[in-house]
């Protein structure tokens, strides 16, 4: 009996411990050569996709973008409330900030990128739109650097399978994200070919359950109305 005690106390105090381990990210990342567009980083078999370059911000603010990518009804997918605090994290130059602003005018959103370059013109464009809900924030590769519970929706467009850190940046966006917060995971179909982007550019739904699972968010639902991106709503398990 003692030795039944002993055992359970030990098992006790030892499940902490493998728990902590199993989480440790420099274990679950693993490095080898892979895809000339990518890093050569991998997180649960795929391959992290190197970063767009401040240089690529015609290409986010293209005329065609709206045809291309209906980002009209994506914003009506994520139905904003005027009171919403809303993060977009790669927000470039902000294409998809100030027309959130807008619908959520009692609000706030917050324009998080990491390059210098983008926040410059991030801050260039709020205030030649005078949108004083907009705060621009200075992420880094493992943080949004955000309050922690508080914000309703986050929004990434084309911008996860680029993080360097994965596991350390959906830790932080879980930690700034209310309860009943949702993110916004959008990303070019990786299941069609017919989807003119490079692969390492695009994930399948079945990745990202993958890896938003371990982080402890569940696939609400993924809303197929976009022509080229799946529109996947995860919230907290």
């Amino acid at each position: 009996m003692k030795k039944n005690i002993h055992l359970l106390f030990l098992l006790v105090i030892l499940m902490p411990l493998c728990g902590c381990m199993a989480q440790n990210p420099a274990r679950q990342y693993t490095f080898k050569t892979g895809d000339p567009n990518g890093i050569g980083k991998w997180y649960m078999g795929r391959e992290i996709a190197h970063v767009m370059g401040f240089q690529g911000m015609e290409w986010l603010d293209r005329p065609e973008r709206e045809a291309e990518e209906n980002t009209s009804i994506l914003l009506r997918n994520m139905n904003i409330r005027v009171g919403d605090v809303i993060a977009d994290i790669g927000a470039g130059s902000g294409y998809h900030v100030f027309r959130m602003a807008t619908m959520a005018e009692e609000g706030l959103v917050y324009a998080v990128d990491i390059q210098d370059e983008m926040l410059a013109e991030l801050s260039k464009n709020k205030e030649e739109g005078s949108h004083k809900n907009v705060t621009v924030i200075k992420g880094s590769e493992k943080s949004v650097n955000l309050p922690e519970n508080s914000v309703d929706k986050v929004l990434m467009v084309d911008v996860y399978h680029e993080f360097n850190y994965p596991i350390e940046m959906i830790a932080s966006i879980k930690k700034a994200l209310r309860t009943d917060g949702k993110i916004y995971l959008i990303e070019y179909r990786g299941e069609d070919d017919k989807v003119p982007i490079k692969k390492v550019h695009k994930m399948t739904e079945q990745q990202a359950v993958k890896e938003m699972r371990v982080a402890g968010m569940k696939l609400e639902r993924n809303i197929g109305n976009l022509p080229w991106q799946h529109c996947m709503v995860f919230v907290k398990q």
